[in-house]
């Protein structure tokens, strides 16, 4: 039992000992419990990608050699056709995959903040996409696509004989079947972002713009859009993600074809570390694909550290 010598003004017992056991053992819990996790995210991000990075700087073939060849990899890889083709690919696609799934999730989200009747009925619906992966959306839109049995077989039995839909079958239009597939599985999502957006606008900023005069159009355009704008940034930077790395709806959509039309790097990837066992020049489209994530993700957290900073001193 503790006692207070009230005249040395000195705490004695055990409380002028330091923290318990139990107080120790809950301060340090949250570090026991995330060490696992940080310790093999370190290895997985850092560890291995410096040894991809070493491995496509050396001799590797069908298994890893430390044999050192400079950038050899990197000059046979971009002097191959067929790269150039899944990287120009990869442009495309997220360029048109990002402003389709972003205009298509914002009208559907200025829709539905209209207050429509079953409000929550729609937003399942448009959020469904999201839930299923990409394999599967990619294998039900290959049926769709195939003139034999999907949309073209379709229309030809209402009557409309002479109609073509070959979308993904044509090696000039096929790209285009994989971003229409693209934006459909990803507008929901941006809706849901962009809803909450929305929603998170101050209504006073709103009814001072109707009361000025100002149109619905006017409104969003001058005040809501402007407010929400973080939010486009944040939609596009993880859409990218989702486009540079894209693998699964390729392969399950057109697999990588008509001939190479639609190579994506991934693709590229899979085919020379797994069927070709070309490892090193594997992990150099490996490391160009980490490259064009990088051009993307470094300058958003530096811009994100400056907007914090930013709100930091207004505060």
């Amino acid at each position: 039992m503790s006692t207070i010598d009230a005249e040395a003004g000195r705490v004695s017992g055990p409380e002028a000992s330091g923290p318990t056991w139990r107080e120790r053992l809950t301060r340090i819990s949250p570090i026991l419990i995330l060490a696992p996790s940080l310790a093999a995210s370190f290895i997985y991000v850092f560890v291995f990608t410096i040894w991809t990075l070493y491995i496509s700087l050396s001799n590797s073939s069908l298994l890893p050699s430390y044999g050192f060849v400079g950038l050899d990899n990197y000059v046979s890889l971009w002097s191959n056709r067929r790269w150039n083709i899944a990287y120009s690919n990869l442009f495309l696609f997220s360029a048109l995959y990002i402003a389709g799934a972003m205009a298509i999730g914002l009208l559907l989200a200025i829709l539905i903040d209209q207050r429509v009747r079953g409000e929550a009925i729609w937003r399942t619906i448009f959020l469904y996409p999201l839930a299923v992966s990409f394999i599967v959306t990619g294998t039900v839109w290959s049926w769709l696509y195939n003139p034999v049995d999907g949309i073209q077989m379709l229309v030809r039995s209402l009557g409309w004989t002479d109609f073509n839909f070959a979308l993904a079958a044509d090696r000039n239009t096929a790209i285009y079947a994989i971003i229409i597939t693209g934006i459909w599985q990803s507008s929901g999502f941006a809706m849901a972002l962009f809803l909450a957006g929305l929603r998170s606008v101050d209504p006073d900023l709103v009814k001072a713009a109707q009361i000025d005069g100002a149109s619905a159009f006017r409104t969003y355009r001058r005040v809501i859009l402007p407010v929400i704008a973080p939010i486009f940034l944040a939609v596009a930077v993880v859409q990218i993600q989702f486009a540079i790395k894209t693998f699964d709806l390729v392969a399950a959509l057109t697999r990588g074809g008509p001939g190479i039309s639609t190579t994506f790097p991934a693709i590229y990837v899979y085919d020379l570390m797994f069927q070709r066992g070309q490892i090193g020049e594997g992990a150099a489209a490996a490391i160009m694909m980490l490259a064009a994530l990088a051009v993307v993700l470094v300058p958003y957290s530096f811009f994100v550290v400056w907007r914090h900073r930013r709100e930091s001193r207004h505060d």
